[in-house]
This record gives C-alpha cells, sequence and structure tokens, in this order.
C-alpha cells in the first residue's frame, strides 16, 4: 500500500544525497592538449545538449560542466542546441564525430532521428551516453547508456497521491512538454497506467514547459469548465507555478480549491509547495554528473556498463517536507 510520509523516495528508490553544484561552469573550449592540474592526461568529450529550458535544465548541464573539468580530467565541449533544434545538434554531433573526441554525451531535443548518427559514433568507436532523455526506437546497440530519473515511476507517484486525495474522482487537467519527447511520453505513461478510472481527465495539452504558455492555457481551460476543475498535474515545475498563477487570477485558490502537482523539485517549486501554492512535488534529480563520469571512464576503459541507469528522486507531499528540504537544495 502507498504510504504518506512527509518525503517519500520514487518507485521504491533510495533518498539521494544532493552533489554540490561548482561554482564555475566549463563551457566550449579549444582543443584537448592541455594537461591537467595533477599532469594527467585530458579526455575530450562533445556535450550535444539542450541548453536554456528552465530551472532543472541549468542546474543538470551545469552540473555536467562543473563534474567534466579540466581538474577532473576533462576537455567538456560544451555544444547547446539553437532555440531547441535538433537539426543543429546533429550538426554538433557529427563535428565531435569528425574531431575525433573521445566520448559524446547527449541531451537530445527529440526523441526520434538519431539512428543514423549513432551509427556513425559507433562505426568511429566513440562512446555515446544518453542524459535524461531517451531516444526512439530505443536501440541499445547504438549507445552505452542512457542516464536518468525514472519518469514513468515518478509520474506514477504522483497519480497514486492523486487517488487517494480523490478517492470519490476529480475533474484534471494535465500539462504536456513539447509533443514527442521522450520525457513526456513517459510522464503520459505513468499517470495514466496509475491514476484511477473515477478520475475524470478533462484536457490534455502542451505547455512548452513554459510558465507563461500554462498560466494561458490553464485560463482558458478554467473559463470553459466554469472553474469546475480539482486538480493539475503539470509535468514540469515551470507549468505548475503558471497554473498556480491562473488559479489566483480566477478568484481560487491554488493547492485548496484546485491541486496542483509538478515535476522537477526545483527551490521555486519547494518554496511555492512550502507557501501552499504547490500541493505535490516529485524532484527529477538534475544531479548525475559523478555518475556520468563513472559511466565515461568504464566505457573508455572497456568495461561492462549498465545500458540503463536510475538517478534515484524523492517527493514532497506537504508544506514541512518542503521547508525541510529547502535549506539543502542546490537548484
Amino acid at each position: 500500500m502507498f504510504k504518506t510520509p512527509r518525503f517519500r523516495s520514487i518507485a521504491g528508490l533510495a533518498l539521494v544525497g544532493a552533489v554540490a553544484l561548482g561554482l564555475g561552469a566549463c563551457s566550449a573550449s579549444g582543443g584537448g592538449d592541455d594537461a591537467s592540474g595533477d599532469g594527467g592526461d585530458i579526455k575530450t568529450i562533445g556535450f550535444v545538449a539542450v541548453g536554456p529550458e528552465g530551472g532543472w535544465r541549468t542546474a543538470n548541464e551545469k552540473n555536467i560542466q562543473d563534474s567534466f573539468s579540466k581538474e577532473n580530467g576533462f576537455d567538456l565541449k560544451y555544444a547547446p542546441a539553437t532555440n531547441g533544434d535538433q537539426n543543429s545538434q546533429i550538426t554538433a554531433f557529427t563535428s565531435f564525430i569528425d574531431e575525433g573526441v573521445d566520448a559524446i554525451l547527449l541531451s537530445a531535443t527529440e526523441a526520434t532521428g538519431w539512428e543514423s548518427i549513432l551509427e556513425r559514433a559507433k562505426e568511429a568507436e566513440i562512446p555515446v551516453v544518453l542524459l535524461d532523455r531517451g531516444i526512439e526506437p530505443n536501440d541499445t546497440e547504438l549507445y552505452t547508456s542512457h542516464i536518468a530519473p525514472d519518469n514513468v515511476g515518478i509520474s506514477a507517484s504522483a497519480a497514486e497521491w492523486a487517488n487517494e486525495q480523490f478517492p470519490d474522482g476529480a475533474n484534471y487537467v494535465v500539462l504536456e512538454g513539447p509533443p514527442g519527447l521522450s520525457v513526456v511520453n513517459d510522464r503520459n505513461k505513468g499517470w495514466d497506467e496509475t491514476i484511477d478510472a473515477n478520475m475524470t481527465k478533462l484536457e490534455s495539452q502542451s505547455a512548452n514547459w513554459s510558465t507563461e504558455e500554462a498560466k494561458s492555457v490553464f485560463e482558458t481551460i478554467l473559463k470553459a469548465n466554469n472553474n469546475n476543475v480539482q486538480l493539475v498535474f503539470a509535468q514540469n515545475d515551470e507549468m505548475g507555478l503558471g497554473a498556480a498563477l491562473a488559479v489566483e487570477e480566477a478568484g481560487l485558490k491554488p493547492g485548496t480549491d484546485v491541486k496542483i502537482i509538478t515535476i522537477d523539485g526545483t527551490k521555486a517549486a519547494l518554496e511555492a509547495l512550502a507557501a501552499g501554492r504547490l500541493s505535490f512535488v516529485a524532484e527529477y534529480n538534475p544531479l548525475f554528473g559523478d555518475t556520468a563520469i563513472d559511466v565515461v571512464n568504464k566505457a573508455l576503459a572497456g568495461d561492462k556498463v549498465e545500458s540503463d541507469i536510475v538517478v534515484p528522486s524523492v517527493t514532497f507531499d506537504s508544506p514541512e517536507a518542503a521547508t525541510e528540504a529547502l535549506p539543502d537544495r542546490k537548484f
């Protein structure tokens, strides 16, 4: 039976200690011929990144950059996507292959369309590690490992909490990320498979991870349904905070009249939960740079690496839990 402690781990995963973020971010640098602080060889790593996309992405990419530092023996070449464009990522990926980097880290802006470029990396014997987002089809022969929290488990945990809160059912809305992303598909999957049949979905719309878009979308939905909405499942914190703004402008009280669930667990979301403006926050832990280093080093040494590595995360279901966690929140 799913219990209701002050905070809980996702799908039985252990509570993870925060990995401290460093102060400086190592961005694109020229060449891999510098020596590390201890005189060891520098490994050149290409990071095909998403770029600016909200608090979670900023924390994740900074953590990766800080982890793959010169001090740790790496020359990280950071290549963020241009306005989320997959073609710009493929161009950067191709350049890294041509340059002959030692390994490539990939956070994909799109789930599909990677087979041919991953085949090229495989032929060049360059290990590829997927960070956060997976690919479709999920051919584990084309990459070394996928490191991410468990999106299905996280959203299932959110749905279990919703079921507990509304045993007699409720009207709810889902605010999704951009269509087609593996993270969106997985968060829908966990929620849809777990939410009770007496819960009524009124709408499921993309708000593109944006606070402003979520506020606009949910304002329209509230008006169309005469404010008869009791629950919002927002697939990231920013959209949940946008929904809270829409609830307030409708003259309702978020957390009371409309319960709001979010995913990511940023400081802003925990502050809103502590203030009663959000109802349930599921962490999607962005701090896994040390794990990525371990995978890259093992792959370059020819050691066996697990194809799927789950990053432990937790959930927060009360203002007290959020208040307790805030002093140590690193993102």
